[in-house]
């Protein structure tokens, strides 16, 4: 069943996301350069296995941050054209609601907790 939001809403939710993952952006690369300055310091070998899973895990959560900014901007663009094809009443007019984005966002967000939490333990662990 798709439900329906305000298109100001969507809109304003699309900003607060765009929001978030550029501030996921920004940790990731901080999270890199902690991890190069803790592999500058261990050799060994069960180390370096982690440390390779975890470049691994960033790219593929920077991916994920790049995937889901471009479906959002995407659902933006079709805002734009809804007003702009309509704009009357644009604050009271609904559109199908990007349940998709929101679904991914949420998947993403508890996901990179993890990731972050697996991190720092790894971190605690080799410092």
């Amino acid at each position: 069943m798709t439900t329906k939001a305000n298109i100001i809403d969507q809109h304003l939710e699309n900003q607060d996301w765009l929001k978030r993952l550029d501030f996921y952006k920004e940790e990731i690369a901080i999270l890199k350069e902690r991890l190069d300055e803790v592999t500058g310091k261990n050799t060994a070998t069960d180390f370096l296995k982690d440390v390779e899973h975890f470049q691994n895990q960033f790219i593929v959560q920077r991916n994920n941050i790049d995937e889901l900014g471009h479906s959002i901007k995407m659902n933006e663009q079709g805002l734009v054209k809804e007003v702009n094809a309509n704009p009357i009443a644009v604050d009271h007019r609904k559109v199908e609601n990007h349940e998709a984005e929101a679904d991914f966002i949420a998947y993403f967000e508890k996901n990179f907790a993890e990731l972050r939490t697996d991190y720092n333990k790894f971190l605690s662990k080799w410092m």
